[in-house]
């Protein structure tokens, strides 16, 4: 078995760690692009793919969060979580793709089943909101 992508472990130590906003923001590659559950258009540029991920980061990363398996082939990965959000049991993927340098260029968010779509959505919209006041 080969030695995880440096990108992977460093997005693992970001998670476990608490979410640290700095730590996030190096991972982030300038040109990253963001595709959200719950918004039809890709969220292009770090500026905006942080302030997705940290919110994701704190809405979906508590105490319940496990990532329950990943796949990595090269320079991308996915990894399945698991979490619960007001008793809702929340079940996704990350997709996530490397540059060259190491930064996130690509990362996917996919969510089922609908409630708990629908859960991701509301306390989501809270917390982008708290990030702009």
């Amino acid at each position: 078995m080969s030695a995880p992508h440096p990108g992977l472990a460093a997005w693992h130590a970001y998670m476990a760690d608490g979410g640290d906003p700095q730590a996030l923001r190096d991972l982030l590659a300038e040109d990253a692009v963001f595709h959200s559950p719950v918004v039809h258009t890709p969220q292009e540029g770090r500026d905006k793919v942080f302030a997705y991920l940290h919110a994701a980061s704190h809405v979906l990363g508590g105490d319940d969060f496990r990532y329950l398996r990943e796949i990595v082939d090269g320079d991308q990965a996915v990894l399945e979580f698991q979490s619960e959000l007001d008793g809702i049991q929340i079940n996704g993927v990350d997709i996530i793709r490397w540059n060259d340098d190491g930064k996130i260029s690509d990362f996917k968010v996919m969510v089922r089943p609908l409630k708990a779509i629908n859960k991701v959505w509301e306390k989501m919209g809270e917390m982008l909101a708290a990030q702009t006041r």
